[in-house]
């Protein structure tokens, strides 16, 4: 089951309550502002700012 798009909708980033969208692998939450990867696992997103991973440019 893949996130719905109404949570996608209403999600936000935890370190700057800036806008986040789903990465092109669909395995994570992208924060361009911050530069951060929120991970998904099992279909969960991870918003925790100690979890975010770096982009990778």
């Amino acid at each position: 089951m893949a996130l719905s798009e109404e949570l996608l909708n209403i999600l936000a980033c935890p370190k700057c309550k800036g806008d986040i969208h789903l990465n092109n692998k669909k395995d994570g939450l992208a924060c361009e502002a911050c530069q951060v990867l929120y991970p998904i696992r099992d279909d969960i997103p991870i918003m925790l700012i100690d979890e975010a991973l770096p982009l990778s440019q």
